[in-house]
């Protein structure tokens, strides 16, 4: 195994014990790892890498044609920030309508796209929940513990990142936002539950470990999978959601496609029963998932109000 990189694990069988302990050590000593035999099927993931190409050759008139909104977040957008400062990508977001505001919308020229986002979305929405139930199972509760905060309804979304070319891209050796130069994604932990992601063979992940920024070499057999704040709070930072961020580059384009596995907005979540006890009181008051996530979203979009971090939220 190399030590410089987040561990590969095979989880064609997430009931063994030896998958099991493999996650937990990647969650307790990373917060990243990668899976291979993870069940989606590689002609679905196929269909996505092409529609995703083929959404962001467009033009930007047919792209912004379908522009996201700070009322209905599905759709193109150019301008996104993370810790209101700008990345170097375009993204293409796709969640469930909530019978209101929120709709998909889809390029009317690229008839195959909207089957084969759908199709992978389903399919990271199951892998999602089997590895929660994993994680589940090693803070102590048992697998289908927390189902209800995702069944039937939740949050979760697919995004598709374009990351063009840089005439200027920076790679800070520290976690501090770039002053000379441009990274495609500004350092960062993920708000939601888990995090699935399938890259393409150009390498830009890198995570904070360490001291020390480790870029994540993709794997065509593999999904990576981070966890987010969410599961730091029920773990009582036994486990810790680990900084992140996307390279840019001069030379290549790169594309990714993250599935964020997020509960529903009602959910409230806390350190799991499981993780406290009279040595370790809980570190984190009850946090609403729909109003943390409406503060993380109003500084990624348009820089308004403080950046939601579950920091503010300890005890």
């Amino acid at each position: 195994m190399n030590a410089a990189q987040p561990p590969v694990i095979d989880i064609a069988d997430l009931g063994r014990d030896a998958t099991r302990h493999a996650i937990d050590a990647a969650c307790r000593n990373w917060g990243f790892f990668q899976v291979t035999n993870h069940g989606i099927d590689t002609n679905l993931i196929a269909r996505l890498r092409r529609e995703m190409r083929a959404f962001f050759a467009q033009s930007e008139v047919a792209k912004r044609a379908i522009l996201r909104t700070a009322d209905n977040p599905w759709g193109y957008f150019d301008r996104e920030l993370t810790r209101r400062t700008r990345d170097w990508k375009q993204i293409y977001d796709y969640g469930p309508a909530d019978g209101a505001q929120l709709r998909p919308q889809w390029p009317a020229a690229l008839p195959a796209f909207q089957p084969a986002i759908e199709g992978f979305y389903r399919a990271c929405n199951e892998l999602s929940l089997n590895l929660l139930g994993a994680i589940v199972e090693n803070l102590g509760m048992p697998a289908g513990y927390l189902d209800a905060l995702f069944r039937p309804v939740h949050t979760s979304f697919l995004r598709l990142n374009y990351y063009p070319r840089c005439p200027k891209p920076a790679r800070p050796q520290d976690a501090s936002l770039a002053a000379d130069g441009h990274l495609g994604v500004n350092h960062h932990t993920d708000a939601g539950a888990v995090t699935l992601l399938l890259q393409d063979e150009q390498p830009g992940l890198e995570v904070l470990h360490d001291g020390a920024w480790r870029l994540i070499e993709p794997r065509d057999d593999a999904l990576v999978v981070n966890i987010g704040d969410i599961v730091q709070v029920w773990s009582n930072d036994r486990y810790h959601a680990a900084l992140h961020r996307g390279l840019a580059s001069a030379v290549n384009d790169r594309y990714s496609a993250p599935f964020f596995f997020n509960p529903s907005y009602a959910a409230v979540y806390a350190p799991l029963p499981s993780t406290v006890g009279p040595d370790r009181p809980p570190r984190y008051r009850p946090i609403v998932w729909g109003e943390f996530r409406a503060r993380r979203a109003a500084g990624d979009y348009a820089d308004q109000g403080e950046y939601a971090e579950v920091g503010q939220y300890i005890l």
